[in-house]
């Protein structure tokens, strides 16, 4: 599952940037264990946003509290799940393998292939059964 991690700071910039080192040392160890995709501050410099992929969002709670930010009280997070259903073509299916490619069209499925798959889960009564 993808995470968009929202920060917004909670202390005046001077006081951010005394931990933006051990911050973005937090960071690179989440590059390497390949947990953060993409990272990087809002403008304007109000917070920063991060894109995670992990197996929960207790997992990416769980790495938040070790980020110098939290642990200096200058920032909050929101975490947000998110499940991309489109990407771009330049976008690799491996980030996001549920989406689909935008502009290319899946096909519907015909009339008799709907009315199989439904059957399959509720049994539907034609108008002129069968005799049996």
């Amino acid at each position: 599952m993808l995470y968009l991690i929202l920060l917004r700071y909670r202390a005046a910039l001077d006081e951010v940037d005394r931990h933006l080192d051990a911050h973005r040392a937090f960071l690179e160890q989440h590059y390497a264990a390949g947990h953060f995709l993409l990272s990087g501050r809002q403008e304007p410099r109000i917070g920063g946003a991060i894109l995670a992929r992990a197996g929960s969002r207790e997992d990416v709670a769980g790495w938040l509290a070790d980020d110098p930010f939290r642990q200096a009280g200058v920032a909050d997070y929101d975490i947000v799940a998110w499940m991309p259903t489109l990407r771009h073509a330049d976008v690799p299916a491996t980030l996001a393998p549920q989406a689909s490619e935008a502009g290319v069209a899946t096909p519907s499925p015909s009339r008799a292939e709907a009315v199989s798959e439904l059957q399959a889960i509720v049994p539907i009564q034609t108008a002129n059964p069968a005799p049996g």
